[in-house]
């Protein structure tokens, strides 16, 4: 999201300006920032202007400047996209308590769930996906590879594989994996998960729009029916500054 960054630089510079002068400079400039995600002045995907710009226009030196945003991307409150930007970034809230769906965590929050088709496919199962799902080498699975997005911006790659018993075709799938899934009485019940981290490779960087090495957060699920069937395996990459997971105790 493009904003007017003159604007943007007169507000910090006055929020600065009134701020405490015992605290140090990047802290002043952090809290400058902070007011402005906070109060709406930038919003979620607003891109930033460049360090250069920020220094001039606020009088500060460009290691000020970089030391400030780099806490702040650090914090997950920025983060840094191809071609240099930096956008105000919002976490989404996933919780591992319940089974939900991508879109379903979109909707709840107030964003618009989309995706961006990369493969749809009926093939043999890899050994991950035989060992995963429990099933021979000779049996047909549908996959599905997309990058799942909210309010447009890339947050995830998700590969998900299904045995074709309980979906034999592709293009039965609209926007709604889980909406084709209940519409034929084999909606995941419960599921496992695994959850590890890696950093992005320039493969990942590509589809997600961050920068090769960022953390990314993988998650491997398998889904059951009622009776026990494995009828999902699902291995999405999520983008580490855009996805908070929550889990909740008693």
């Amino acid at each position: 999201m493009q904003v007017n960054f003159g604007d943007i630089l007169t507000r910090l510079e006055a929020r600065i300006q009134q701020a405490d002068a015992a605290l140090p400079l990047h802290r002043r400039l952090r809290n400058a920032i902070d007011s402005a995600i906070m109060e709406g002045d930038l919003k979620r995907g607003s891109v930033l202007p460049g360090e250069r710009r920020i220094s001039e226009a606020l009088g500060l030196s460009r290691v000020t400047v970089r030391k400030t945003i780099a806490t702040m991307v650090d914090d997950g409150l920025l983060r840094r996209r191809h071609g240099a930007r930096t956008e105000v970034s919002s976490p989404v809230e996933k919780s591992l308590s319940n089974l939900t769906s991508f879109s379903e965590d979109m909707i709840s929050r107030g964003l618009k769930p989309g995706c961006i088709w990369l493969t749809r496919e009926i093939s043999r199962p890899s050994p991950v996906e035989m060992m995963a799902l429990g099933i021979p080498a000779t049996t047909n699975v549908v996959r599905f590879r997309r990058i799942r997005t909210g309010d447009g911006n890339p947050i995830a790659v998700e590969t998900a594989t299904i045995p074709a018993r309980f979906l034999p075709d592709p293009a039965l799938v609209g926007d709604s994996l889980y909406e084709t899934l209940a519409a034929r009485d084999a909606l995941p019940q419960r599921a496992l998960q695994r959850m590890r981290s890696r950093p992005a490779t320039d493969e990942d960087a590509a589809l997600l729009e961050c920068v090769a090495g960022a953390p990314l957060l993988i998650v491997d699920r398998r889904c059951f029916l009622a009776d026990g069937q494995i009828v999902e395996f699902t291995q999405t990459r999520y983008s580490g500054d855009a996805y908070d997971f929550v889990i909740e105790t008693q």
